[in-house]
Formats: structure tokens, sequence, C-alpha cells
């Protein structure tokens, strides 16, 4: 299907290779989406502004946001290149939940959820979004963050435009196993 093309394009130049495609981002992630729209009819695609919205409109985990009057598109969180989404702290509920698989939670115990080649750490309000998100590799194991206590620690916590709580580590301590 063409818009689950254009929706993992979109996810890889968006957030990890903008110049795969020769376009560029500003300093907040945003491009312009005519360009975005040439680049992509550039590799052959068939997409145009209609297709592009409901691209945005209907992904399931609302990863893209388009500015107010839909001439500029950005990816809501999940990058690898340097953006700054100007997100500002705020307080997270109680516990948060992070979606992983069996082996991965060795590594977690003892180091607890790093970013890695991302800005932060992922996590979900609920435990149904972190199931589907452990399920996209296997058998889930859900995590429970214990994201007050980490912010009274002195940690920040952001969320995005689409709901996803973010973090730059959870250190061990503050996960609770099943």
């Amino acid at each position: 299907m063409e818009l689950k093309r254009v929706s993992k394009l979109l996810s890889l130049v968006l957030r990890h290779d903008p110049g795969k495609i020769g376009i560029l981002l500003d300093d907040q992630g945003w491009t312009d989406c005519g360009e975005l729209i040439e680049a992509i009819r550039r590799r052959g695609m068939k997409v145009d502004s209609a297709i592009l919205r409901e691209v945005v409109l209907t992904n399931d985990k609302q990863r893209f946001a388009f500015n107010g009057d839909e001439t500029r598109i950005r990816a809501n969180q999940g990058h690898s290149v340097t953006v700054d989404l100007a997100l500002v702290p705020q307080p997270p509920p109680e516990c948060l939940f992070h979606g992983t698989v069996e082996r991965y939670v060795e590594s977690i115990r003892k180091d607890g959820l790093q970013k890695g080649s991302r800005h932060h750490v992922h996590l979900s309000p609920d435990l149904q979004t972190a199931t589907k998100v452990g399920e996209r590799r296997g058998k889930p194991v859900i995590l429970k963050v214990l994201a007050r206590d980490m912010c009274v620690a002195g940690h920040e916590f952001f969320v995005s435009n689409n709901g996803v709580w973010l973090t730059d580590e959870v250190p061990p301590s503050f996960i609770e196993f099943p």
C-alpha cells in the first residue's frame, strides 16, 4: 500500500536521514511540504498533499505533525539527527511503561533504559501502548517506570505532541521488572 510506504519513508527522512532524498530539516526538525513531496516523487512514489495529509492524520502512532497552515511537516519524536523540538519539562504521572522483549531485559536490569542514538528514552502512558511497542520485536515484556520518583530525584520528563513521554535515561533503580 502506498500510504504505508510513504509513512516508512517519512519516518526515515524526518527522523534519521533527510539527505537520503535531498531535503533539509531546520533546527526544530521542520521541512517544507512542497519540497518533501517533490523529493518523494523523484524517488518514483506517487504522492501529493492529500496523500501526505492522510499519512499524517491516520498514522497510528501519530509520528508526524504539520505546522498551523500545513505548509511544513516534522516528526514528533524519535530523531537520531540533531533537532530541538522545544519541549518543555512536564511533571510525569506516577508511573509510565516501556515495552521491550526478553533478550534486552538483562541489559536493562544492569544499565537501565538508555537513549542510544536517539535524543530520549521513549515511555508509554499506558500498558496497551507499551505492549504494542514491545510486540514489534516479539513477545512483549512490559517494564513499569517509577516516573514520579525519578522526577523527585531530579530527572526531567517531556511529552511529545503525540503523547509519548521522553526522558534522558531510566536508571535500573526506577524500573519494576515483571
